[in-house]
């Protein structure tokens, strides 16, 4: 996909215009009707990860720029997430107990391809 026709897919995301298709876990999700023209039928609007994943892809158009690539010409080769660290918090309790409240991280790698002209 073009960096900026992933730029516009989020931002649809985002404002509940264009659902994700769920591949996966999809069993108890409900149908939805802009997800026919892709033969899928489950999705959802996760706006959280899609504001997050288009911070970091703004970051990687800038980094192109910056580069001296051609960003009108990049596309996404690869695009993944993976399990980061976790940060360890507690709640405190009555009685002097206490229960962990873990921040799970996630680490996400992106790789851009210039399309020859």
């Amino acid at each position: 996909m073009r960096l900026d026709q992933a730029k516009t897919f989020l931002e649809n995301v985002i404002q509940l215009k264009q659902s994700v298709p769920f591949r996966r876990h999809k069993k108890k999700q409900a149908h939805r009707k802009d997800l026919k023209q892709f033969k899928w039928y489950a999705g959802r609007y996760p706006q959280k990860a899609a504001a997050r994943i288009y911070e970091v892809l703004t970051a990687v158009e800038s980094n192109a720029e910056y580069k001296g690539l051609d960003v009108d010409l990049c596309r996404i080769i690869h695009i993944s997430a993976s399990r980061g660290r976790i940060i360890k918090r507690y709640i405190e309790r009555a009685h002097g107990r206490s229960t962990a409240r873990n921040k799970h991280l996630t680490h996400l790698e992106v790789v851009l391809y210039e399309l020859p002209s």
